[in-house]
């Protein structure tokens, strides 16, 4: 694999931190015990050689935020697209995808939402190196958190065998479970072969093309005309507002995740929130 571009979503209203979190100021930007953000820490995540600064993908409100915490933290920032209003995750990471096929077609990208608690950096790393020759493969690689109570509020994920040794290793994706009841989350903890969907993806650039033009080619046109008539703007790349309207709101699980087939999981079984 070639470059590795983490993509970073923070966009959201961050209500499950309310009050400390708020729609001004959501929970991605607010310090916590450590004094360090969660957009802070998700920022340096990852880094290393072949590992790019991070592409983030933000709105017009917390744009300045975005900058001020990565100066602070002392993190590189990399290209910054702001989408002129919300069109949910499956558009955004499509932009970024759009982006980076202009600029560099044989990378990849990690996705990850900017709002987890995940303080082994080292565990995490290994777990994205053991999913990197899936993603060279044209797979698509999630990652699957290991589950310590029957958990209703998190959506699952379904291995199609239970993991085996103590290094991380990808796993055949057999499917998503939406958000279970409390006898279901029991049942599949107990089982083994299920794991908390952690929301992350790592896939190369041209396998996520080929799964949106599979999955919703409607959305490439427009998010790719979005991304192609952005202006710049005091360092930021304001996406073109016209067609970004056009294209379809929804999740990146609802348009591409739960059609393709080709995924696999990397269980992480460190510290995660």
């Amino acid at each position: 694999m070639a470059n590795l571009y983490p993509v970073l979503l923070c966009g959201g209203s961050g209500t499950r931190l309310w009050p400390l979190s708020r729609k001004s100021f959501p929970k991605q930007f607010v310090k916590l015990g450590d004094g360090e953000t969660l957009f802070q820490a998700a920022a340096r995540r990852m880094a290393g050689p072949k590992i790019m600064p991070p592409l983030i993908i933000t709105n017009s409100d917390f744009r300045f935020i975005v900058t001020e915490q990565l100066a602070e933290a002392g993190i590189e920032a990399g290209p910054i697209l702001i989408e002129p209003s919300p069109r949910n995750t499956a558009p955004a990471i499509l932009a970024a995808v759009q982006y980076l096929a202009a600029r560099d077609p044989d990378a990849a990208l990690l996705v990850m939402p900017s709002d987890q608690v995940m303080p082994d950096r080292d565990a995490f790393a290994r777990a994205v190196e053991a999913g990197l020759a899936a993603a060279e493969h044209g797979q698509i690689v999630t990652f699957g958190i290991k589950p310590t109570r029957p958990e209703t509020g998190y959506g699952w994920l379904e291995l199609a065998h239970q993991p085996a040794g103590d290094q991380p290793a990808a796993i055949p994706l057999r499917r998503f479970v939406e958000k279970p009841a409390a006898d279901r989350a029991a049942a599949m903890l107990a089982d083994g072969r299920y794991l908390w969907n952690a929301g992350i993806f790592l896939m190369s650039v041209k396998t996520a093309l080929k799964a949106f033009e599979a999955h919703v080619p409607a959305m490439l046109a427009p998010v790719k005309r979005a991304v192609s008539e952005a202006q710049a703007d005091l360092g930021f790349l304001r996406l073109a507002p016209a067609p970004w309207q056009l294209a379809e709101e929804i999740s990146v699980d609802y348009a591409i995740m739960e059609r393709s087939s080709n995924l696999q999981v990397v269980p992480f079984d460190g510290d995660w929130s």
